[in-house]
């Protein structure tokens, strides 16, 4: 099975390829599917984006509401997790003196987002520890509920982290966010696809995730959800006709978000073909797979990193990715050597003072791959390993 599905994806037989949570890999069958609506669109562009399109995207977004747990009109096509984000960070009613509450593991480029949208309103970004290692839902609550005032107005968040790849307890934060009155809003980007997902379980004001990571669709594809009591305080980040000359909706939020001009939409009609294909292939069963493949690896290089992990060896705080520590090196050096002496496509991470290999396991994944990782580690970390007494 494990040869038959890596056949299935473009990727190039001679690297081990351990970088899906970065940009993921679009399947041969889903790819097609991609290309074919843009054949589509270019044999006919007048009726295909006139005429056809609102049609289109509406069954995309109702084949992909199924998918998470959601109302198709809760959900809106973005290109990416980050412009999903943009839009709600961009939108909120924040005051001088106001709060934006996040944790020290959200990816760096909502950091930014979040520093300067405050700053404009006159609002502060606490970057609050969540405490690592992770051991229970309970102490990464507290850890993270010890960082709001009561000027707290947003309590950001990742479902799965970035730096450090660990899974939070959402519904817990979101349960007591919402017992206090605090917006939530959370970055999902790396969950779709690598995690079920019922945003209506999770009851999180704002959610957004990409499509073209786990879920395999194609670059460009992911969306914005917002809860229906939310969706009058979005605002679009780009400005357009929206459905112009259609009857008026129920609530704005999917054509002032979804129209933006011209553009190419065939990555979002394609993230059913995405659905399908995961189905098709038993995913449940693969992502178990992976889980078991990456716990191995996980074992392999503490064996003789011996350094502590990030999580008890649990699937409740990791899936597919997983960030583990290394010795305190050259991560840019070690990176390139992997690739370039070992052909290894492995991410390093430098996060709280500490250096860490974020490898993801996807269903493409071989066994051979996972030998040259922890054989060329062998080989190079003690040569970019710093001397710490010098």
């Amino acid at each position: 099975m494990t040869h038959s599905l890596r056949d299935l994806f473009y990727l190039r037989p001679d690297i081990a390829f351990f970088n899906h949570g970065s940009f993921g890999a679009c399947p041969r069958p889903v790819f097609e599917d991609y290309q074919r609506w843009q054949r589509e669109a270019e044999a006919e562009p007048v009726e295909f984006l006139g005429r056809r399109l609102n049609g289109l995207l509406r069954e995309a977004r109702q084949a992909l509401a199924v998918f998470v747990g959601a109302d198709a009109d809760d959900l809106v096509f973005v290109t990416n997790a980050t412009v999903g984000l943009n839009i709600v960070a961009h939108s909120l009613p924040l005051d001088r003196g106001d709060e934006v509450l996040g944790t020290d593991h959200e990816y760096g480029a909502m950091d930014r987002m979040w520093e300067l949208v405050c700053a404009g309103r006159g609002a502060r970004y606490v970057r609050h520890p969540a405490g690592v290692p992770f051991a229970s839902a309970s102490q990464v609550v507290d850890a993270v509920w010890s960082g709001v005032t009561d000027r707290t107005r947003v309590l950001f968040f990742s479902h799965i982290s970035s730096p450090t790849a660990l899974i939070f307890p959402v519904k817990e934060l979101v349960d007591r966010a919402r017992a206090r009155g605090i917006i939530t809003v959370v970055d999902g980007a790396h969950v779709l696809g690598q995690l079920p997902l019922d945003l209506r379980a999770l009851d999180a004001d704002f959610y957004s995730a990409n499509a073209h990571k786990w879920l395999m669709a194609p670059k460009g594809s992911a969306f914005l959800y917002a809860r229906r009591d939310m969706h009058k305080l979005v605002q679009p980040l780009v400005v357009s006709w929206g459905h112009a000359g259609d009857p008026a909706p129920a609530t704005r939020f999917v054509p002032d978000n979804e129209w933006q001009g011209t553009r190419d939409p065939a990555a979002f009609l394609a993230v059913p073909a995405a659905i399908r294909f995961q189905k098709e292939h038993d995913w449940d069963t693969v992502r178990g797979r992976c889980h078991e493949l990456l716990r191995e690896t996980r074992q392999r290089l503490a064996a003789f990193t011996d350094l502590p992990a990030l999580s008890p060896d649990d699937p409740s705080w990791y899936c597919q990715m997983a960030s583990l520590p290394l010795p305190a090196c050259d991560l840019a050096i070690l990176q390139k050597r992997l690739f370039d002496e070992h052909r290894v496509e492995v991410p390093t991470v430098s996060w709280g003072a500490r250096s860490f290999l974020r490898i993801s396991i996807q269903g493409y994944t071989e066994r051979w791959e996972i030998d040259a990782l922890v054989n060329g580690l062998r080989v190079l970390l003690p040569q970019v390993i710093h001397d710490v007494n010098r």
